[in-house]
């Protein structure tokens, strides 16, 4: 992908695309290099929430064995209104920009979106590692479209999300006591790697580590222009 979609129709034309392509899987290796993740916030300006031209707030952190390593951060205004499905138009382009805003290439990166649990089976997070050529997972709150129940285990423990029959996501428990998270398939990776790589990236906390730095600082990058 050379240019993000601007239109609906663009967007869904670029989504058959990257269907139709065959990437080769990534496997989580043992010795995991830099893990990036990027997120977006919003503020007060535009013409209002999930309107076109609402103030974005984009930032990516680069993370690696414990330890933070830098961020970078993008903003301006959203090019898109929200619209479900269609969540790339939206936010692709400054998530973008603030992941090639790291120093560092990194192994794999981490998206605040769904992946292969969309409607198209081609969400941000699928769009995003194409863009980036980078193996992607999604990571969120809930699932989109896919269900299935959440694990009753402990810390660890998954469960699978289907949709239609076929796995693209699953819940993932980082942390005894707390909601799970949900693992999508992304780009390049598939929805057992992706809740591999959450686990990977917990430490003791709901959020994978990467993907909390990133939303504190799209945060700040917020707090800095108010």
């Amino acid at each position: 992908m050379t240019a993000w979609p601007s239109t609906g129709e663009a967007l869904e034309r670029e989504e058959a695309l990257l269907l139709a392509s065959r990437p080769e899987p990534w496997p989580l290796p043992a010795a995991l290099g830099p893990v990036a993740a990027c997120a977006v916030v919003y503020g007060r300006g535009g013409a209002g929430r999930g309107e076109a031209g609402q103030a974005a707030y984009a930032a990516a952190a680069l993370w690696q064995g414990g330890r933070a390593l830098s961020t970078a951060a993008a903003s301006g205004p959203a090019p898109a209104p929200f619209e479900f499905g269609r969540l790339a138009l939206r936010e692709g382009p400054l998530l973008e920009a603030a992941v090639r805003r790291l120093p560092e290439r990194p192994e794999v990166l981490l998206v605040h979106a769904g992946g292969r649990d969309h409607p198209r089976r081609c969400g941000l997070a699928v769009l995003l590692g194409a863009a980036l050529g980078l193996p992607t997972a999604g990571v969120t709150g809930e699932p989109l479209r896919a269900s299935g129940a959440p694990p009753a285990g402990p810390a660890g423990s998954l469960s699978p999300l289907l949709l239609d029959g076929e796995l693209v996501a699953c819940w993932v428990r980082t942390r005894g006591g707390a909601r799970p998270v949900v693992a999508h398939a992304g780009w390049r990776v598939a929805a057992e790697t992706a809740a591999a790589l959450v686990l990977a990236c917990s430490r003791g906390r709901r959020l994978p580590e990467p993907l909390r730095l990133a939303l504190e600082a799209a945060r700040l990058e917020r707090a800095r222009s108010w």
